[in-house]
């Protein structure tokens, strides 16, 4: 594997990895009735969302 497919990859899983969590959060939030835990949630959520639009666009804008 050369530096450059790790790299692709590292982006796509770093996406998911807000992605999780997010859902962890505000799921946790919801079980144990915190309102402080359900706002990193949705905020990770906000953050996921951004980050996947960026690189929808960056993907997009590469291609010839």
């Amino acid at each position: 594997m050369d530096r450059k497919s790790i790299l692709k990859r590292l982006d796509m899983t770093l996406i998911l990895f807000e992605l999780v969590l997010s859902v962890v959060f505000i799921v946790v939030g919801h079980l144990i009735d915190n309102y402080y835990i359900r706002g990193v949630g949705v905020g990770l959520t906000i953050a996921w969302v951004t980050s996947a639009l960026a690189y929808l666009y960056r993907k997009k804008k590469v291609k010839p």
